[in-house]
């Protein structure tokens, strides 16, 4: 047995290395290490496999020893002299204990047969305690439960994820995905210097604003009203509205009409609505001096917090247009900002590998610097229960309670940076990742899922955003957008639900 695990993992060996050498050497850096990420993920499922294979061998043997120890003898006293006794567990055909001949053929048998049973579990003992380096019980059952943490992690999950909506037409990367609470419409922030607003049902663009001049950062729908809030690297953040024409979608056409008007519909159904000119524009004398990366809402809605490469945020009254207060410590850009949904909070990240929280329920902000990353924090969002949710480009994602700011309360580490996030109502948490994929999390830190990713769904590029649908719209639970131009609607059926 030991010679054929030799066998079967020298060759597995060797079909990696086989592998590897089918990769082109001019080969993007990110592409091989994504194989052999994926490779190691195989080999990790192997040897779970054989160990799952070794511990039942192992217990088989156990139980049939302590079963042919314990009731041998009542099974001879219960057959008595005369009787034919079972085959026993080897697939033997059985024995016919009529005579004192045959009886004592049968016992140098069972005793034969207890001898193998004994052999082979001291053989299977010997295997796995050479297997961890011949350590005790104690050192084993810790090996053995490091590795099933490390294993649970590629096993398969119980999440049903499913790609049911795709929007395409953006010239450019989408920077941020975001969903209307109550109207089946989404919005995209691109670099191809407009935002569009998408019809789920459709998936057609029915609104594109094009009044920037450079690219759309961020986007953000107001809470009640059919506005939506921009920030872009024209260095001004805007306010526009967001009346979407629903008769396109809908307006239907006679068999009549379709032969003598084809051209007429061909041209009314790619036809989309265009809008140049902002309610309000956010810019000017104490305005940013750079690009404006993200911009939100705060609660009241008469308010909006702007971020930009500058290194400072900036409050706004919506109602002038004009700069409230200036946020100012940040000791690079920064990269994100997000107000919570119902108090008077704001949370900035940046470079400086630091996010702050901002509270303006005082007269006078108090500010909280929150420290546990090594590289750019590229986004921090609220989340319920008073907790802020963390990603950076070290690769990891941490759960903050506001009231405690020196240590996170957990840490998910992953094998890439991870862009803008998004926690649903639920306490999910979306990853989307530089490697094209979205893990999904919840606040405690325990994986619940990975979203699949194959040549007919998924990115195929850099996963930028993700937004969470706060309730189903049309069976779409999460968006997300990236820098292969395109937008996914995902339906998402949690374990929970099944």
């Amino acid at each position: 047995m030991k010679a054929t695990a030799t066998k079967a993992r020298a060759a597995r060996l060797t079909s990696l290395t086989e592998d590897l050498a089918n990769i082109p050497e001019d080969a993007p850096f990110r592409v091989r290490l994504h194989y052999l990420f994926s490779q190691i993920e195989k080999e990790f499922e192997q040897l779970y496999l054989e160990n799952q294979n070794l511990q039942e061998k192992l217990e088989n043997a156990t139980s049939n020893r302590e079963s042919l120890t314990s009731h041998e003898p009542r099974e001879r006293e219960r057959y008595g002299a005369g009787a034919v006794m079972p085959a026993l567990a080897t697939g033997g055909s059985s024995l016919t204990a009529a005579t004192p001949s045959t009886s004592t053929q049968a016992d140098e048998v069972g005793a034969s047969f207890l001898a193998a049973a004994s052999s082979t579990h001291k053989s299977l003992k010997a295997k796995l305690s050479s297997a961890t380096g011949g350590s005790k019980v104690k050192a084993s059952n810790k090996i053995k439960a490091q590795t099933s943490r490390i294993v649970s992690s590629f096993k398969a999950q119980t999440v049903v994820a499913s790609v049911v909506r795709e929007f395409g037409g953006h010239k450019d990367g989408i920077w941020q995905v975001a969903a209307k609470t109550g109207q089946p419409i989404i919005g995209t922030a691109s670099a191809d210097h407009t935002a569009c607003i998408w019809g789920i049902e459709s998936a057609r663009c029915l609104l594109q604003y094009q009044g920037h001049a450079g690219s759309v950062n961020s986007i953000k729908f107001h809470q009640n009203r059919d506005l939506v809030l921009t920030g872009s690297g024209d260095g001004t953040a805007h306010i526009w509205q967001a009346a979407v024409n629903w008769e396109v979608t809908k307006k239907g056409h006679s068999s009549e009409e379709e032969l003598d008007d084809s051209d007429e519909q061909v041209e009314d159904r790619d036809r989309v609505d265009t809008l140049r000119t902002p309610l309000c524009e956010f810019a000017g004398p104490g305005g940013h001096l750079s690009v404006v990366v993200a911009a939100d809402w705060l609660s009241s809605m008469d308010q909006i917090i702007t971020g930009s490469w500058d290194r400072t945020a900036i409050l706004w009254d919506v109602e002038t247009g004009q700069p409230l207060q200036p946020l100012t410590g940040h000791d690079h850009e920064l990269t994100h900002v997000s107000a919570h949904p119902t108090q008077r909070l704001v949370v900035t990240a940046s470079r400086d590998t630091t996010f702050r929280l901002w509270d303006f329920r005082d007269p006078i902000p108090a500010v909280s610097v929150f420290q546990g990353h090594t590289e750019t924090v590229t986004s921090s969002v609220f989340a319920r229960d008073d907790k802020v949710v963390s990603g950076s480009d070290d690769r990891t994602i941490k759960v903050w309670e506001l009231r405690n700011m020196r240590s996170a309360l957990a840490t998910i580490r992953t094998d890439s940076s991870v862009n803008r996030l998004a926690v649903s109502t639920g306490g999910i948490i979306a990853i989307p990742h530089d490697n094209r994929q979205i893990r999904l999390f919840d606040l405690n830190g325990q994986r619940v899922a990975r979203l699949p990713r194959t040549s007919r769904q998924g990115h195929r590029r850099m996963v930028s955003s993700v937004a969470w649908a706060e309730e189903p719209l049309l069976n779409c639970d999460l968006f997300s957008c990236g820098f292969d131009r395109r937008v996914f609607g995902w339906s998402i059926v949690l374990p929970k639900d099944n």
